[in-house]
């Protein structure tokens, strides 16, 4: 007789898990969503580091070789800026679109559970 297979429990283990915290109501998406919330904050600061850091390092670089003072670096740096606002407005895009596609899925499903929430409170209990 061989021995069972210990990845295969796992994940037996991890689907009796999960039913078993859907079934109690323990699943909790709001804390998951607050952290990918935060994550996003972070990456649009980095974003915008990164366009302003990849501008000013050009434009320091360019005044190095060429020697005309910090024009370059000036106009470089502000061209990162504009660059990382660029993306970070994408990147908000991309985050408001899928907020609103949730958005328009979550009321259906609010409907179903506040109406049979509601069914039973009709006569002033």
């Amino acid at each position: 007789m061989s021995a069972p297979d210990p990845k295969r429990q796992m994940q037996d283990l991890e689907i009796r898990i999960n039913a078993y915290k859907k079934a109690t109501g323990q699943v909790k998406p709001h804390q998951e969503e607050h952290y990918s919330q935060a994550n996003m904050a972070w990456r649009m600061v980095t974003e915008m580091v990164a366009g302003l850091g990849i501008g000013f390092g050009i434009g320091y670089g360019l005044d190095w070789l060429l020697g005309t003072g910090p024009w370059l670096m000036v106009i470089f740096a502000l061209l990162g800026i504009a660059a990382g606002i660029k993306v970070m407005l994408r990147t908000a895009k991309e985050l408001q679109a899928k907020q609103e596609l949730n958005e328009a899925d979550a009321p259906e499903a609010d409907k179903g559970a506040a109406g049979g929430a509601n069914e039973g409170n009709t006569h002033g209990d």
